[in-house]
């Protein structure tokens, strides 16, 4: 019988051909800019905002004479800074045998993606601690409806209809919405032809409007009962407070034949203005249909 000679035959010695590495999926970092950012300060010291009560006017007789009251700032919120940081310490042996990556390079902007992915990580875990009020509740599915609840309340804790606000959600969660607002949902075509022809085109730019407001779509995983808190606000809601941003640095280790890569950040975030937000929660499991 005549040898046939296969690959297999090479199993154990056969060189691996290695591609080019990429980089792990993340979220579009975007929290920042629907935020209050804070920038002239640097080191550990908190920062505390403070709110003026609020005067009340009485009816008065034509000759009482009026008196006095109190108006003095009150201390509200507190940010407390604090430092992140991670390394990778890159070997001489490494980094001389790329093939095909540039491990200095990659390893350097890997570092900055992980920082990004904690700040934009902790701003949207602020969201639960809004106060200006609550709609939904876990294991919810997201309607329209909903979502109208959460931008009225969120007019009326600002009390206003022209402050600008944004609304953020789960992309599941948006995915929900666009569904019976689209194509995908017969049943609302007659309703709004206008808004539904502009979903079913525009769903998935960065943000689609509705009663004049910006949702605006997170990727950020879900709690363990797949449900996801996002919030409609304005941007003095929630804070961003940089003592020192975002860096990364080399440092040669001469006796370890290698380069430290360390990167390091200081900063606050919380609730800034919190009764002028309002927490929305739902269902935020990954659609199937």
């Amino acid at each position: 019988m005549a040898q046939i000679n296969t690959f297999s035959d090479l199993g154990a010695i056969a060189q691996t051909v290695q591609d080019d590495a990429v980089f792990v999926v993340r979220e579009t970092y975007q929290m920042q800019n629907l935020v209050t950012v804070l920038t002239d300060m640097a080191g550990g010291n908190t920062r505390t905002g403070y709110e003026y009560n609020q005067g009340t006017a009485k009816d008065v007789g034509e000759s009482d004479d009026l008196a006095s009251e109190a108006f003095a700032p009150a201390a509200d919120q507190t940010l407390t800074p604090s430092e992140i940081g991670l390394q990778f310490f890159i070997t001489d042996k490494r980094a001389e045998s790329e093939a095909p990556e540039m491990i200095m390079t990659d390893a350097a902007r890997e570092l900055a993606f992980a920082a990004g992915d904690k700040v934009e990580t902790d701003i949207l875990g602020d969201f639960s601690s809004l106060t200006g009020g609550t709609v939904g509740a876990a294991g919810t599915t997201i309607t329209w409806g909903y979502v109208a609840a959460a931008i009225s309340q969120a007019r009326n804790a600002n009390k206003s209809n022209s402050k600008p606000l944004a609304c953020v959600i789960h992309g599941y969660q948006a995915a929900v919405l666009a569904k019976t607002a689209s194509v995908a949902g017969a049943s609302s075509l007659a309703q709004a032809p206008g808004m539904t022809d502009d979903i079913s085109r525009n769903y998935m730019r960065a943000a689609f409007q509705f009663l004049g407001v910006p949702i605006y779509q997170v990727y950020a995983d879900a709690d363990s009962d797949d449900d996801f808190t996002g919030a409609v606000f304005p941007r003095e809601a929630l804070a961003l407070d940089w003592r020192r941003p975002i860096r990364v640095e080399a440092e040669r280790d001469a006796s370890r034949r290698g380069i430290e890569l360390n990167m390091s950040a200081m900063y606050a975030n919380g609730v800034w203005r919190p009764a002028r937000g309002v927490q929305m929660t739902f269902d935020a499991a990954a659609p199937t249909s």
